[in-house]
């Protein structure tokens, strides 16, 4: 009986923060150009450019419906194989940023 119920517990708190997660569409970017070079994923000079960005010290962002999101700090590690992609990132917002618990092309 125990078994069951620490089985059921799990699958409560597992169902209950995927509840709140969230996923977006959209390009990586840099926090330098921003909106600019939402094109990225089909403009190799856009994409060149995104990678110097961030290589020069810019942030990465998620560039998704005219917006630019911010993302965190661990969240910007993430994402750094994804620059000028177009991805989904699952996560939540929290303090005006983006944490990403997973990203795929």
């Amino acid at each position: 009986m125990k078994k069951l119920a620490l089985t059921f517990g799990l699958g409560v708190t597992l169902f209950s923060f995927a509840a709140f997660a969230e996923s977006w569409t959209g390009v990586i970017g840099d926090s330098k150009c921003g909106a600019k070079h939402a094109d990225a994923m089909d403009n190799e000079g856009s994409a060149k450019c995104v990678k110097t960005c961030v290589e020069g010290g810019a942030a990465p962002v998620l560039l998704t419906e005219g917006k630019v999101v911010k993302l965190d700090k661990e969240s910007q590690a993430k994402v750094m194989d994804h620059l000028g992609h177009k991805v989904t990132v699952t996560g939540k917002m929290a303090g005006g940023n983006l944490h990403v618990d997973s990203v795929s092309m």
